[in-house]
């Protein structure tokens, strides 16, 4: 297989109700070993990209890294731009390559994000590419984007409209989760996903999936949940990797970074395989 749409990925993952792992890389590293363990567990992924690190990087040398390593890749894989209010940043990635976009109009009025999330799909199909949409904020702050105070639901006809208006290929919808570390169990609103779906079959992406259960996966990805995002468990499972490294070379006096670079891409490529057995689409490549 091959660098394939957003849209191919999650629509079999919807229809055959699996998840598959949204990964945040923010370096070469990172998407090297997310990459490698998608092979490994023969499973599609998604890579996503921050704002914070499209900037940081460039998105010219990043698109340069993404078809660098996934050139003659086995499995489907799809390269997504991650919560981004800026209409630059998303023109900028859509003529760099980028597969698809989520265009985070959510602390707009509902008629404003709507109005502009209809440009963004106009404008991200000229480019082939497909667009992720959203109109409640999604709860915690995540590379300098979001709120620690959690929005407003929307009514079930408000996200309707919404979705068949503006002919997003994925939906987020806001429902008890958040960004980040969880501070206590979360309640989530199953109901709301199915209510969702079964209204208007689109596939679900869940947010703030760093820290839910097993039961809390299974549950949301049998009722839709096709796109499950993981961002903060990955950087966690980094710096981690990184900090008993570098503790065992500060006793044993032995500096090499390439081996610091192998162990932490050893755990973050093992991580992705547990992703992806965990969510149901290890052996889904196609």
């Amino acid at each position: 297989m091959a660098v394939v749409p957003l849209k191919e990925i999650v629509a079999v993952a919807f229809e055959e109700r699996y998840g598959v792992p949204a990964i945040n890389i923010f370096n070469d590293l990172t998407l090297e070993a997310v990459l490698a363990g998608a092979v490994e567990a023969n499973s599609p992924v998604i890579v996503q990209t921050s704002v914070k690190t499209v900037k940081s990087i460039g998105s010219a040398v990043l698109f340069k890294m993404w078809e660098a390593m996934t050139a003659g890749i086995e499995v489907p894989v799809t390269l997504h731009l991650d919560h981004c209010p800026d209409r630059a940043v998303i023109t900028e990635c859509l003529e760099r390559g980028w597969n698809s976009v989520l265009f985070d109009a959510s602390e707009l009025p509902v008629e404003e994000n709507l109005r502009q999330t209809i440009e963004v799909v106009a404008e991200a199909r000229k480019f082939g590419a497909h667009v992720e949409g959203e109109i409640e904020s999604i709860t915690g702050v995540e590379d300098g984007i979001g709120s620690d105070d959690e929005a407003a639901r929307q009514p079930l006809e408000v996200a309707l409209d919404f979705i068949r208006r503006t002919g997003v290929d994925v939906f987020a919808p806001a429902i008890g989760n958040a960004h980040g570390k969880y501070k206590r169990e979360p309640v989530l609103d199953f109901e709301r996903v199915s209510d969702i779906v079964h209204a208007q079959p689109v596939p679900i992406a869940l947010h703030g999936g760093s820290g839910l259960s097993d039961e809390h996966f299974n549950d949301l990805i049998s009722r839709g949940c096709a796109k499950v995002n993981i961002s903060t468990a990955l950087k966690v499972e980094y710096m981690r990797s990184n900090l008993e490294f570098l503790k065992a070379a500060e006793q044993a006096d032995k500096w090499d970074p390439p081996s610091l670079f192998k162990k932490v891409s050893g755990d973050v490529r093992d991580m992705t395989i547990g992703l992806a057995k965990q969510f149901g689409s290890a052996g889904k490549a196609w």
